[in-house]
């Protein structure tokens, strides 16, 4: 199936939009003429963004957004289609990198996390899908996943099964609507420096279970190293619109956790193997019996 091209004058949806990743592709959006409605939870980042862009005022809307508010991103879809135009390409970027310590195993904390990481690119998907099918036109959905989507890697349990049901999601996704001429996309990045560790403690609800010592020196850490080794959030924007260029099923930052996937790919094959083995020895010995 043929990537989109043609990005001038086509609507644009991003969450997480006013920071980080998701201003990174907003930028390269309008760099491509495209209009732009750029979603976020916090009105200070959504006013930073539009100052950002004056040359562009006329192509870029912003939207309020809690991602996690089926209404409210209901409400927001409405308005968007009533007075920017028909959504052909959404970015379900808004994620927070946060978890607890199995010793303080919550369902608030899992309804919370899951909430905004998985739940919140599916109401994204909700909103705009069906009218995304429905139109003649060629559209994309880039969904954010992680490379703890990929691998586990230390993030934190909540965190990792969030990203890891994104990336599940968008590859059956992209499989169940190719022929309806719905393309989709799944980043899985890894170091992008961003402050996503200080935002997600920004937006923590009070009622949150306190992190453990350990949950805060690993976030701690993963904030230390987004901002010193973390790819440039401006140039993942452009990996992004590439992708989407190109029709790209995955997309990565970097190269670097190919040996932890080689070996969880071995110990999965491995336990196929083992299956096969054990599961025909079983049927042997009832057979004899």
């Amino acid at each position: 199936m043929p990537g989109i091209t043609d990005f001038e004058d086509r609507v644009a949806f991003v969450t997480g939009g006013a920071r980080g990743i998701g201003l990174g592709v907003a930028r390269a959006l309008l760099r491509r003429g495209a209009r732009v409605v750029v979603a976020d939870i916090d009105p200070g980042a959504l006013e930073r963004a539009r100052r950002e862009f004056p040359q562009a005022s006329d192509r870029l809307h912003t939207a309020e957004l809690n991602v996690a508010d089926r209404d409210q991103y209901a409400a927001v879809g409405d308005i968007v289609g009533r007075e920017v135009g028909h959504v052909s390409l959404l970015f379900n970027v808004a994620g927070i990198i946060d978890s607890v310590s199995p010793s303080q195993l919550s369902y608030g904390m899992w309804d919370y996390v899951m909430g905004i990481n998985l739940a919140g690119v599916y109401n994204g998907i909700q909103t705009f899908a069906p009218a995304m099918v429905a139109s003649k036109q060629r559209a994309h959905i880039v969904n954010v996943a992680s490379e703890a989507g990929v691998v586990e890697a230390g993030s934190g349990f909540l965190y990792h099964a969030s990203k890891a049901a994104v990336l599940g999601m968008s590859e059956s996704l992209r499989r169940e609507l190719a022929h309806m001429d719905v393309g989709v996309s799944v980043l899985f990045p890894g170091p992008v420096a961003t402050d996503i560790v200080q935002n997600t403690r920004g937006v923590r609800p009070d009622t949150a279970v306190a992190h453990s010592e350990r949950v805060t020196k690993i976030l701690d850490t993963a904030h230390q190293h987004l901002n010193r080794m973390g790819a440039d959030p401006e140039a993942v924007g452009e990996l992004v619109l590439d992708a989407v260029e190109r029709d790209q099923p995955y997309i990565a930052t970097r190269n670097e956790i190919g040996g932890q996937l080689a070996e969880r790919n071995r110990a999965l094959l491995a336990a196929m193997q083992y299956a096969e083995s054990f599961l025909a020895e079983h049927r042997a010995s009832a057979r004899a019996r």
